[in-house]
């Protein structure tokens, strides 16, 4: 039996060539043992070879062929994407580009190819100590013979134990295999992406085919309304002419009749001798000849024609069918498409992601159209604690190649939202971010102090129509006036905020309205703070807020002395009060609604008419447990009221008709002490003025 001497790579301990390396050992093998050992598939006992029954390494570290492993892949359906190995029964994963894509066995490879050369191959010598083999240290990635380097390669450590040292030749086969390997790995990749594309052709002749036929089902619904049109014209050329003809028949048998009447006057005449008779005919047939000559000309004519130049239509038709429909494709490549959260996602409070699209080359795209698919849930990791994890989302395209993804979160907890284009995901997918039940504040303007930015007991705040936010700085008698971010504008001063004891303020028609519970006085002035007028009522006792009705010019005056409500008009007549103290323990504002409904906050909300007739009462179950503070009401009919319950201060957001409690801002990291007066700011945001802070807070509140 012929002997091979095979090269199996072992780390010995030996010092072969110096302290710095290590050498393989080769021990003598007989032939046909080797060949049954470790050349044959143990499954189906073929020689292993290059085709049929390529030798496949799986993870489980056992080797069998290509033929065997697709067989009983095939089998095995039970675990999908996976089968066991038939030696240890390991379950094996199939990768994406299937059996085939499974690693060669490099071992086996290297041992086939040994054996077909059986030894013929040249091994590389050194070119100056001809019988001396080249080495290869993997370390240092050199080629090197040990008489040539004295025992030592270039680039080795003295002293340095963990170098690899191999036989060059074995090398040069073992780099072979890694770059066929690498090589099949690029040839899947690229496969995989020439599939892609030819998918994406797929899909481009299934969208033209549907444009294509979008476009004749759009065009044979103007042919047909074309033809609707053309059977109408005939329809009314056909009525024209019947009328005609109905009067031109009419008189065509007038004259038939006046005609065979003459005939039947004239029979017998050559036989008439009476000249009485004679001379009574020749009157009657001049009275018939008077007729004849006034049907001798049709009462109706024959002029029919058709007009199309009479006004407009026709240009307008071809301008209508000019514009009438485009064709519209993108350049997005969803890929490299970026989304992003704008703000802080809160549970209950909608939710803005921002998804920005760009073309192949990475340029920003600047119209919109593309089809943006979006869903959302719990991440894996949060879905489990909840099982009703869906959340609705709602695509808004800005037309400007930006798009935007809005959604409300039900509960707190990390979220994955997978975003694509063309069915195709983008760049951040799945985007991961976490839902807080925390509201935290956008902005705090002021703190305690009688300077520019500085508030002494600020108790009320009040928003005009452009967003200017008035706040009743009571401890510095002035109003303090901000913009919109929460930005110093300016003071106003009036008689009417003097005594440190205004407690009030509303937006009038003409400018502002406070109340004055010390000097029991109402007052309106201008945005500049110019007196417009003043008045008093003599069943004041404690006028503690005020509200106004511009719809009706109706001004509030919430008395916690009277507990009721007085309603003026704007020149300060008393029209009627709502409540008494029977209905009203305490009362701590007052607002008006939509429809000017009159909303009273204590203990609880109740809720007027404009009238003044009680329509609902709001969290009644509640009513001894906690009281309300400040409160709003905005377009949408969503109170914002402030609430103290057990220590805990928050600020709800309730449902007009029902009371429901839609949502809460709570005191997390920015704790709320005594939150006196609320006021809605446009965009769904609002004003709480935070009494026990000296200062105001900004929300984004829906």
């Amino acid at each position: 039996m012929e002997a091979l001497r095979l090269a199996i790579q072992t780390r010995l301990g030996e010092r072969m060539v110096s302290m710095s390396s290590m050498l393989v050992e080769t021990v003598s093998i007989n032939y046909e043992d080797f060949n049954e050992s470790f050349l044959t598939c143990g499954t189906c006992l073929c020689v292993y070879d290059g085709s049929e029954h390529t030798p496949k390494l799986l993870p489980c570290s056992h080797t069998v062929c290509l033929h065997c492993l697709t067989r009983i892949a095939a089998s095995q359906t039970r675990e999908a994407g996976a089968f066991r190995c038939p030696i240890c029964r390991e379950l094996i994963t199939i990768p994406r580009g299937g059996v085939p894509a499974l690693p060669p066995s490099f071992l086996v490879n290297q041992l086939l190819d040994l054996m077909s050369r059986q030894r013929r191959e040249v091994i590389p010598k050194c070119s100056v100590h001809i019988n001396q083999e080249l080495l290869f240290c993997e370390t240092c990635d050199t080629v090197f013979c040990t008489v040539c380097t004295g025992g030592n390669h270039a680039g080795a450590l003295p002293g340095c134990t963990e170098h690899t040292i191999i036989p060059f030749s074995i090398a040069i086969k073992r780099m072979s295999e890694i770059l066929l390997y690498k090589a099949n790995e690029c040839i899947s990749k690229l496969t995989q992406a020439q599939d892609s594309v030819s998918t994406e052709l797929q899909r481009l002749d299934t969208a033209k085919q549907k444009c294509l036929e979008a476009v004749d089902a759009e065009f044979a619904n103007i042919i047909a309304k074309v033809e609707r049109r053309k059977t109408e014209l005939h329809a009314a050329v056909n009525a024209a002419a019947r009328d005609k003809k109905h009067v031109l028949e009419e008189q065509h048998a007038l004259i038939e009749a006046e005609k065979n009447k003459v005939e039947r006057e004239c029979e017998g005449l050559q036989y008439q001798v009476e000249v009485r008779n004679i001379t009574q005919r020749i009157g009657s047939l001049s009275d018939q000849l008077d007729a004849a000559v006034a049907l001798s000309e049709p009462r109706e004519n024959a002029f029919i024609t058709s007009e199309f130049n009479h006004n407009d239509a026709l240009a307008n038709l071809e301008q209508a069918l000019k514009a009438f429909g485009r064709v519209r494709s993108s350049t997005t490549l969803p890929s490299l498409c970026r989304a992003q959260l704008k703000d802080t996602a809160v549970v209950k409070l909608q939710t803005t992601v921002l998804v920005e699209t760009v073309d192949y080359h990475g340029h920003p795209r600047n119209a919109g159209g593309d089809p943006i698919g979006a869903e959302l849930g719990l991440s894996d990791e949060s879905e489990s604690q909840n099982q009703n994890s869906s959340v609705t989302t709602e695509v808004k395209d800005l037309e400007n190649g930006t798009y935007e993804v809005i959604f409300r979160p039900k509960v707190a907890g990390r979220y994955a939202l997978r975003i694509s284009v063309f069915e195709r995901p983008i760049k951040d997918y799945p985007l991961f971010f976490d839902v807080t039940e925390h509201n935290e504040p956008i902005k705090v303007y002021g703190h305690r102090g009688s300077g520019k930015d500085e508030f002494h007991q600020p108790v009320a705040v009040a928003v005009d129509d452009n967003g200017i936010i008035y706040i009743v700085d009571t401890g510095n008698s002035r109003i303090k006036v901000l913009d919109d971010n929460l930005e110093f504008m300016r003071h106003l001063t009036n008689e009417g905020l003097e005594g440190r004891s205004c407690t009030g303020i509303a937006i009038s028609e003409q400018g502002l309205v406070v109340v004055n519970w010390r000097t029991k006085s109402v007052t309106e002035m201008t945005t500049l703070g110019d007196t417009i007028r003043s008045f008093s009522h003599n069943a004041f006792q404690e006028p503690i807020d005020v509200a106004v009705d511009r719809s009706y010019g109706h001004f509030l005056v919430a008395d916690n002395g009277q507990c009721c409500v007085f309603v003026f008009d704007c020149n300060g007549k008393i029209l009627f009060q709502v409540g008494k103290k029977n209905m009203f323990k305490l009362i701590v504002s007052v607002a008006v609604g939509p429809a000017g409904e009159i909303l009273v906050a204590g203990s609880r909300i109740q809720v007027f008419s404009a009238k003044g007739d009680f329509t609902e009462e709001i969290n009644a179950e509640s009513k001894d447990k906690g009281r309300y503070g400040g409160m709003a009401i905005d377009s949408e009919g969503r109170i914002l009221a402030s609430r103290t319950e057990k220590g805990r201060t928050v600020i709800q957001v309730l449902k007009l008709g029902g009371g429901a409690i839609l949502s809460e801002i709570d005191s997390h990291s920015s704790k709320l002490r005594r939150p006196s007066g609320i006021a809605v700011l446009p965009n769904e945001h609002l004003i709480v003025v935070d009494l026990g802070n000296d200062c105001v807070k900004k929300y984004r509140y829906w």
